[in-house]
């Protein structure tokens, strides 16, 4: 028995004649050397787009951006790592046509172009909205933490500085102390006080330094200061506080490709829902979408632009609650059947304001309503301590807020038909002098309220019985919960993360910035949507599409 036989190495037909015949007909590679075959590089804003008439030839940047992009893809994000490719990779011999640029130019590259990266992202997507990828129906807007090239230690905030100066002030007074000990008593060698005043000279040099960082940091306004990437932020994580950008992506829920995304250095996701659906709406060519996102973009302000932008939000509530309520001042004004199919702004603010729904929020759980300036009822504290709400029903003892105390009934208040506010459930509450809180009721009031007595102590910064500070007509917009869209939620957005970090490996950034750190992170989400498209089309009918 023989072992299978090897070829010469000395043969002549040892491997193919060709490049072309190492790279088969469905490998990504082809894709990525179409794609970039297609592109304008001068109008994406690439340096270098157009070669110099003098001097020494350059690199095309094409074939720098096909080296990116194949790195991204495998996995190979280091400069260093891709230049060896560069010389042992059959695959890049093909894209590249044997170039082998070295690391400081695959690297100035990625620095000196982050704009254009970004603009090439957003490029494959409207070639993925061309060829009707996106479904472009529901969003699902979520952040992560990335790390950025910032050490915790190289991260300063007032505390910090204050303590570390408090140090250094500590032992510099023990070093002079000892040196005093020392001439007193004529101890040690004539070593030892120089070998001290080296140390203090030490100290003298790093406080110096952090009571610069600490003016800086004064002057600035700013409550902390990163040294080596000054844009990052100190930010909690699930495995503890580092420097980090906050990173929002917003995933179609068909396709699960990545519209958009956004580098930020917010510690949290509040306020964030409304600019991030923007940037998607614009790449996927839409006037209206659903979104929906967790409980960390609750901001009833973010939320209302949300929907005067002509987004239908969904964002998990809190405490167990079943909807959102609003309150917008009612504006009477004439509204047209075509301003209600409108997607205009201010023709959406104006139909919402006016107590009409706009047509591009039927069926999507949003509702308003027209409530009048009801009856005038109270809570009633009687001597005993007993408190009872507008409808009789006795509210339980809550807690003390100084001189206050607070009651409620949360169980009551959600099973009430009428609502003195808006709110799921009302909390009262009783300085020492008052026997009586008057409130305003709106809408129907289907059961008999209790009247205010006409010898009830009631609190002199009470406005609801002067009529000049109440409306007579309010507009109440609802939005309901939607569990359906938010089981989708996390299928949608944490495994495109899931995959960039991890897979691709871009839980940690390479470069300093936050647009920088966007042209980075432009590439991992390239790759991403890349592999997506190809296993959703095929190689071949994406290339067609170019």
């Amino acid at each position: 028995m023989k072992y299978k036989e090897k070829k010469d190495r000395s043969q002549i037909s040892f491997l193919p004649e060709c490049v072309e015949d190492y790279i088969s007909e469905e490998n990504p590679v082809r894709v990525i050397d179409a794609f970039v075959d297609s592109l304008d590089m001068e109008a994406l804003g690439f340096q270098k787009a157009k070669p110099a008439q003098t001097g020494r030839p350059g690199y095309d940047p094409r074939d720098m951006l096909k080296l990116y992009l194949y790195g991204y893809l495998n996995r190979i994000r280091s400069s260093r790592m891709l230049m060896r490719e560069c010389r042992r990779n059959i695959e890049l011999f093909y894209l590249l046509g044997g170039l082998k640029p070295d690391f400081r130019t695959i690297a100035d590259f990625r620095k000196d172009n982050a704009q254009a990266i970004r603009s090439t992202f957003r490029a494959f997507g409207k070639l993925c909205v061309k060829l009707g990828l996106y479904h472009r129906e529901l969003l699902a807007v979520d952040g992560t933490k990335i790390r950025a090239v910032n050490s915790k230690d190289n991260c300063y905030n007032r505390e910090i500085l204050e303590k570390k100066l408090a140090h250094i002030d500590e032992k510099i007074t023990a070093y002079l102390a000892a040196m005093d000990e020392q001439d007193k008593g004529d101890q040690g060698t004539e070593a030892e006080p120089e070998k001290i005043k080296a140390a203090i000279e030490q100290l003298r040099i790093r406080q110096e330094k952090y009571e610069g960082i600490l003016q800086e940091l004064q002057e600035s306004g700013e409550t902390q200061l990163l040294t080596t990437d000054p844009e990052a932020r100190r930010m909690h994580s699930k495995d503890g506080f580092h420097c980090c950008y906050n990173v929002q992506t917003a995933v179609d829920s068909g396709s699960h490709l990545i519209a958009e995304y956004e580098v930020t250095n917010h510690n949290t996701d509040q306020g964030l829902l409304q600019e991030v659906t923007a940037l998607a709406k614009e790449q996927l060519e839409v006037e209206t979408i659903s979104v929906v996102a967790d409980k960390g973009y609750e901001s009833r302000m973010d939320i209302l632009e949300c929907i005067y932008d002509g987004t239908a939000p969904t964002v998990a509530l809190k405490y167990a609650k079943k909807e959102r309520n609003y309150e917008l001042p009612y504006e009477e004004a004439e509204i047209t059947e075509e301003e209600r199919a409108s997607t205009k702004r201010e023709d959406i603010e104006k139909c919402l304001k006016g107590g009409v729904l706009p047509k591009i929020y039927e069926g999507t759980g949003i509702s308003v309503e027209v409530q009048a300036k009801g009856k005038v009822s109270c809570f009633l504290r009687d001597e005993e301590g007993h408190v009872t709400c507008p409808m009789g029903h006795t509210l339980r003892y809550s807690k003390k807020r100084g001189k206050c105390i607070i009651y409620k009934d949360r169980e009551y208040c959600r099973a009430c038909r009428n609502k003195c506010t808006n709110a799921e459930w009302k909390e009262v509450s009783f300085g020492p002098e008052t026997d009586c809180v008057p409130v305003r009721m709106f809408g129907v009031v289907t059961e008999p309220v209790q009247e205010i007595p006409p010898d009830a102590r009631i609190s002199p910064s009470n406005h609801t019985l002067d009529t000049g500070h109440v409306p007579k007509k309010k507009v109440v917009l609802r939005i309901q919960d939607d569990k359906e869209k938010l089981k989708q939620r996390m299928c949608l957005s944490e495994h495109p993360f899931g995959t960039v970090k991890w897979y691709r490996g871009a839980h940690y950034l390479l470069c300093k910035g936050k647009v920088k750190a966007a042209a980075e992170l432009g590439l991992s989400f390239l790759a991403y949507n890349m592999t997506r498209a190809i296993n959703l089309v095929g190689v071949k009918a994406l290339i067609a599409a170019m």
